[in-house]
């Protein structure tokens, strides 16, 4: 199944690298107010043409075409560009996400960056970056690591926003370095704190298995399952307890 998760990246990955290096692609408005393209389209088709003729019997559920046989025991789920925002500008931290689920847990997920190359992998015990075994890093404290997030509005908006303030102090670095690229960060130990207020299942799903493969504990903002969730808090085990506490010190968190 990994061989056949790198065949769905690389088509994926060519439709993404051929739109990318174009200037006049059209960018319209989904009724959930996000920006969709044409390579987000065209992508998340390659690979269901490729998933319905190689495993016509496995379930797909994506982000810009709905769901087909999502009860089937192995299902696909797709995220052909996640970070659209930065696609459409130009900033190469947008990724294509991929989980392969077994009744309903996933046990392979992807992280792909076409421009930059690279491309993370992980399947819950072990994670690798383009194809090396990689592993997050144990931070020596709080005060010393690195914490990404994708969007703090939305921190403020589902969550404890005076929690967030606090780690921000408390962190050694803040960087936004979001959306799946953080993953990337964090599986191969360039970053220990990742943080996404809002998320649906085609954003962290293929993330799991990737954050476990590398060593982090990963749970909702409310310390929930996150293959059931709508948000991710992301560290390494050593500093993930007082993340939460951190993040819990006001009043103000919701459960998502």
């Amino acid at each position: 199944m990994r061989d056949f998760l790198n065949e769905l990246l690389n088509a994926s990955g060519e439709v993404v690298q051929h739109y990318y290096h174009r200037r006049n692609f059209s960018v319209e408005q989904k009724e959930n107010s996000t920006p969709v393209t044409i390579a987000d389209r065209e992508a998340e088709q390659v690979m269901r043409n490729l998933i319905n003729s190689r495993y016509p019997d496995h379930g797909i559920v994506g982000e810009e075409f709905g769901s087909e046989n999502a009860t089937a025991e192995y299902v696909w789920v797709l995220d052909p560009i996640d970070g659209t925002i930065a696609f459409i500008h130009g900033v190469p931290l947008f990724v294509t996400l991929i989980a392969l689920l077994k009744n309903g847990q996933p046990i392979l997920g992807a992280i792909n960056q076409p421009i930059a190359r690279l491309r993370c992998e992980g399947d819950n015990d072990n994670a690798w970056l383009n194809g090396e075994k990689v592993e997050m890093r144990k931070p020596a404290s709080l005060e010393k690591a690195t914490l990404l997030a994708t969007d703090i509005g939305n921190i403020r908006h589902f969550h404890n926003g005076q929690g967030f303030a606090d780690l921000f102090d408390k962190a050694g670095l803040f960087r936004t370095w979001g959306d799946g690229f953080g993953y990337i960060l964090l599986a191969s130990g360039k970053a220990d704190i990742m943080l996404d207020a809002k998320m649906a299942p085609w954003d962290i799903l293929p993330v799991i298995p990737v954050a476990r493969g590398a060593g982090a504990k990963i749970t909702t903002f409310s310390g929930g399952d996150p293959v059931t969730g709508a948000s991710a808090v992301t560290a390494h085990p050593s500093i993930h307890d007082e993340v939460m506490t951190v993040l819990r010190t006001r009043k103000g968190l919701t459960s998502h």
